[in-house]
């Protein structure tokens, strides 16, 4: 596994302060989408890891965690044929599993400051657009997100306060 080709992808430059061999792709799921399929193109990975920040659902995750399930927050046709929050229609690939030893992660295209009506951990913007491209082209895929905040009224003065503190911590975990 020592030769295996791994690539790391983070949202931000600010996420990923004192870290090296990170590739940025932007936030949302069309810029990590994007930049995943361009990478896979160019490198041909064996691997993707993706680290960034999230913020939590569950008031008791703090740190670092590490997230294998993977949902869109945001996709909701739920009034066309009964679909399920978080559901694609018409698509075989809507929930994303890379094993089961972490946490739910449920991405969208927004900043949360309320809680939302879907079962997850925590919340982020990119992880399942990279998961859904990694599952697509069979590529392994590890996701570690640090919690910068819970998801309340303060989450944006959260994030911005502890944005890159989680860097030192995925390097010691990788480590």
């Amino acid at each position: 596994m020592n030769d295996m080709k791994k690539i790391y992808i983070a949202a931000l430059k600010e996420e990923t302060i004192g870290l090296k061999k990170f590739f940025h792709s932007g936030v949302g799921k069309i810029n990590a989408t994007i930049m995943t399929l361009e990478l896979i193109s160019e490198f041909k990975p064996d691997m993707i890891i993706n680290y960034g920040t999230a913020g939590s659902v569950n008031k008791n995750l703090s740190g670092l965690i590490k997230c294998t399930k993977f949902i869109q927050r945001d996709m909701d046709a739920r009034g066309l044929l009964n679909f399920k929050l978080g559901e694609t229609p018409f698509d075989k690939i809507s929930t994303i599993q890379f094993g089961s030893d972490g946490k739910i992660c449920a991405t969208g295209d927004s900043f949360l400051k309320e809680k939302i009506s879907i079962k997850c951990d925590v919340v982020d913007m990119e992880a399942y657009a990279i998961a859904k491209v990694c599952k697509i082209k069979n590529i392994n895929f590890k996701c570690y997100k640090y919690i910068t905040d819970n998801i309340n009224k303060n989450s944006d003065k959260d994030w911005l306060q502890n944005c890159s503190k989680g860097a030192k911590l995925f390097l010691d975990k990788l480590l």
